[in-house]
């Protein structure tokens, strides 16, 4: 049976073990918490709990505060850090909507361009008004969506 990785983003760490594995102290975690800098989930209680995403946070902003950087430009750096995450997720997703299409609808297609900007795949016979630009697209054979 195959491992499965471990959630990062499960809340499962309490304020004194996420302390721990940081190697800060909890009060330390409270404040980065009220300054927005590390916000962990609640519980229905209102307790804090850590991810495993969460302790290399803290983690990082040990690092770069022994460095000198200042807790607003840290903050910053973090806020643009999980910008690219998600944007990395939301291209891995579009990418596979790629592939899927590919598979799903072999051949040349074609498009066109409507005023509005959106694309549009066209029926095959279908005649298009001489304002609309034509695209033909063909896959890549080695699956690639450059073309």
């Amino acid at each position: 049976m195959p491992e499965q990785q471990p959630d990062e983003d499960a809340p499962v760490f309490a304020i004194a073990a996420a302390a721990e594995l940081s190697g800060m102290h909890p009060q330390t975690l409270r404040q980065y918490d009220r300054m927005g800098l590390v916000v962990p989930a609640r519980t229905q209680g209102g307790s804090r709990r850590y991810s495993l995403r969460h302790i290399h946070q803290l983690r990082e902003v040990a690092r770069m505060s022994a460095a000198g950087m200042s807790l607003p430009a840290i903050v910053r750096i973090l806020e643009l850090e999980e910008h690219v995450r998600e944007l990395h997720m939301r291209v891995q997703l579009l990418e596979e909507r790629v592939r899927t299409e590919m598979q799903n609808r072999p051949g040349a297609r074609v498009f066109a361009a409507g005023q509005s900007g959106a694309v549009v795949t066209l029926r095959h016979g279908r005649r298009v008004r001489r304002s609309t630009d034509i695209v033909l697209w063909r896959p890549h054979p080695r699956g690639d969506a450059d073309t």
